[in-house]
């Protein structure tokens, strides 16, 4: 994970602070969901190893983290991250994004999600806040196209929308 370093709205690395977060959430989630391989060398790849989430109240250290991967795995069929905006000032970072998620069994569900996080120079997360809600998964027609012109099947676990709803701005 390239580090986040703020030079005038931007990372080092030309990336606006929603396109960090778009990146760093599909990325993660596209790298535990591809095998059934120990979850723990990925983790250790985007948070630090004294990373602690709390998350709708609940504290979520490096282990908890680990053993919450197990059972995604096994569910998750599709998702996308749509980060709707974002802003950082040196390692901290706020975000409000939308988790769009297909199981299994083809029920969707959507989820909206305020986090407000610290990361460490590389650019893994040190402590995240956040709190979530979910919200209705938008509506798909017969053509399997969402109400807001995405295809309702674009997300097949490529992290598509969420890309592009970073591109959108920055949000910064």
């Amino acid at each position: 994970m390239a580090a986040l370093e703020t030079t005038g709205g931007k990372a080092a690395d030309g990336r606006t602070a929603r396109q960090f977060m778009a990146e760093f959430f599909t990325s993660f989630t596209r790298e535990i969901t591809a095998d059934d391989g120990d979850p723990g060398p990925v983790v250790d790849r985007y948070y630090t190893p004294d990373a602690v989430q709390t998350a709708d109240g609940i504290r979520i250290d490096r282990e908890r983290l680990v053993a919450h991967i197990r059972p995604v795995r096994k569910n998750l069929s599709e998702f996308a991250f749509e980060v709707h905006e974002a802003v950082r000032e040196g390692q901290r970072i706020a975000a409000r994004f939308t988790i769009h998620a297909t199981d299994r069994r083809g029920r969707r569900t959507a989820t909206e999600v305020h986090l407000f996080g610290e990361l460490a120079p590389d650019g893994r997360m040190r402590r995240t806040h956040q709190l979530s809600r979910t919200v209705e998964p938008p509506e798909t027609d017969a053509n399997g196209t969402r109400g807001n012109g995405t295809q309702g099947n674009g997300a097949q676990g490529n992290g598509t929308r969420g890309k592009e709803a970073s591109e959108e701005g920055d949000g910064s």
